[in-house]
């Protein structure tokens, strides 16, 4: 935007150049990027509706969107430019004349962003600053200088605007790692009351409902309370038969008894809850688990947190603890976890039903494992975007151009499953990827990896994406969609969620629950 701005700058010092001379500082400026200057006036461009000829005859609209809204920012822009050049400072009364239309034109402009918010008299006082900016290319008759200044301004804004971007994707990730004051005293709270209950009291009912293959289960791995509860709530909410759905929650040694006093105190209606330590899983160890050996090694935690690499930013968004957590990798041993079930549905903590889902478990798979939503709808989601295509290992097995597919919301068919070996492949390529030559981080692209030709896509509207980053989620999307996912740095329980989505997941949470009020958690 900068640059941009200051290009239309150069174009009106441009202007002060004589028709005979187009050399300026050992640059031709005829047929430049500088010899472009408009033929139209402020009152054409704030009311005449230009129109082109098309081939058949007939005229269509050229007119940008909020056009007046742009040309006032750029007649600003050049003005300010003006105010820096060496004949225009001095002569004090321009200069005087000249701050004040820039005041009157700024006062018109004020916050609009449309057209429409624009006063009446809008026009008349561009036409005036437009009038004052003529008489100062009356004025200026040293073009190189302004040229050069004006240079000096374009590599100052650009290098103002790369700092700031490393500044804002820093602090991005910062804000989306740090835990708020609000979800550290929850756990807590939890905690010291869990542990005051009776044994009897500590239990979940239903015992005999998590075993049930002809029930609705849904497999969730999370260290986050709150965001587990609004993925449990609203599923409940959205159900047509609640008793008939189990929620298998598996959390980590310091959030387990506080996510059991959560649901105990507010069990999820007739629906049945389990929840398991993941500690507790002993035959995970490293002698099975190829990436929690990883995950472990000394060389894995100076890749995610060493400060040497403080500086690289296309790493920043991997300095995540999210990603040491052997939570994140669990979903590839789903089989191993619930040996008697036949399928389920996978959803991450950052996720809010907004249907009955029970279609899910009716679709035909065609022998697939992985029933996902495709991705590749925009270019960056496909395999290319993932995993490394230098290597050869990786170019002999996949199709760079192949299309990807979400995390998040995905049915998984168990006794294929099995009967496919899913957990074994997952660990062959692990073992492959120890020095991270076949990818970086993450669960995605294991998983692109793992279930390569077997992934079954199922229809887009079950699993609408972007909500955590994208602030132009279409709201027709959002009003199909069975399940939206909040995936990206923009959690609706940080303060930098978008406000626009947020009430989609605050909906869910009774905010004048005892432990919410005690620990000062507000929509």
């Amino acid at each position: 935007m900068a640059r941009r701005l200051i290009l239309l700058a150069l174009v009106a010092a441009a202007v002060a150049v004589p028709p005979a001379s187009t050399a300026v500082a050992g640059i031709d400026l005829k047929g430049s990027s500088l010899d472009i200057i408009p033929k139209q006036t402020s009152d054409q461009l704030l009311v005449e509706n230009p129109q082109k000829e098309n081939t058949d005859g007939k005229s269509k609209a050229m007119t940008l969107p909020d056009s007046k809204v742009r040309n006032i920012k750029d007649q600003l822009i050049k003005a300010k430019v003006y105010l820096g050049l060496g004949a225009i400072r001095a002569n004090p009364l321009y200069l005087r004349d000249l701050r004040q239309r820039i005041r009157e034109v700024q006062k018109v402009l004020g916050d609009a962003s449309k057209d429409s918010d624009l006063p009446k008299n809008a026009n008349e006082k561009v036409k005036a600053l437009e009038q004052t900016l003529i008489k100062g290319k009356q004025t200026q008759d040293d073009c190189s200088a302004a040229v050069k200044k004006l240079r000096a301004m374009l590599h100052s804004a650009e290098e103002q605007l790369h700092a700031q971007k490393k500044q804002t994707v820093f602090l991005t990730q910062l804000a989306a790692k740090t835990l708020p004051k609000g979800l550290h005293c929850l756990p807590l709270r939890l905690a010291n009351e869990y542990f005051s209950l009776d044994p009897g009291q500590q239990q979940f009912p239903n015992h005999e409902k998590l075993a049930d293959p002809k029930l609705y289960h849904y497999a969730l791995f999370s260290d986050n309370i709150l965001a587990t509860a609004v993925v449990v709530n609203s599923t409940v909410l959205n159900a047509k038969n609640p008793s008939h759905h189990v929620f298998h929650i598996v959390t980590d040694r310091l959030n387990y008894a506080p996510m059991r006093m959560w649901f105990l105190s507010n069990p999820p209606g007739k629906a049945t809850i389990e929840i398991q330590n993941i500690d507790e899983f002993t035959w995970l160890n490293d002698s099975y688990s190829p990436v929690m050996k990883q995950l472990g090694s000394q060389s894995m935690i100076d890749y995610y947190f060493r400060a040497q690499r403080a500086n690289s930013d296309s790493n920043l968004k991997y300095r995540n603890p999210k990603y040491l957590s052997m939570l994140n990798h669990l979903r590839f041993y789903l089989p191993e976890i619930y040996p008697k079930l036949d399928k389920m549905v996978f959803l991450d903590d950052d996720v809010v039903v907004k249907k009955d889902i029970t279609g899910l478990w009716s679709i035909d798979m065609k022998g697939k494992v992985n029933g996902a939503v495709e991705t590749c709808g925009e270019s960056f989601h496909r395999f290319d975007r993932y995993l490394n295509f230098s290597n050869p290992v990786i170019v002999k097995n996949f199709d760079p151009h192949a299309c990807g597919w979400a995390f998040g919301m995905n049915v998984f068919d168990l006794v294929e499953w099995r009967r496919q070996n899913i957990t074994e492949t997952y660990h062959s390529w692990q073992k492959l990827n120890e020095e991270r030559l076949l990818w970086n981080l993450g669960t995605l692209p294991p998983g692109l990896i793992t279930f390569w030709n077997k992934t079954f896509p199922i229809n887009r509207s079950w699993h609408v994406l972007g909500l955590g980053y994208n602030p132009h989620v279409s709201s027709r999307d959002l009003e199909n969609a069975a399940v939206i996912h909040y995936n990206g740095n923009m959690k609706p329980w940080l303060e930098i969620g978008l406000p626009k989505f947020r009430s989609y997941w605050s909906k869910y949470l009774d905010y004048d629950q005892p432990f919410l009020r005690e620990c000062n958690i507000n929509p």
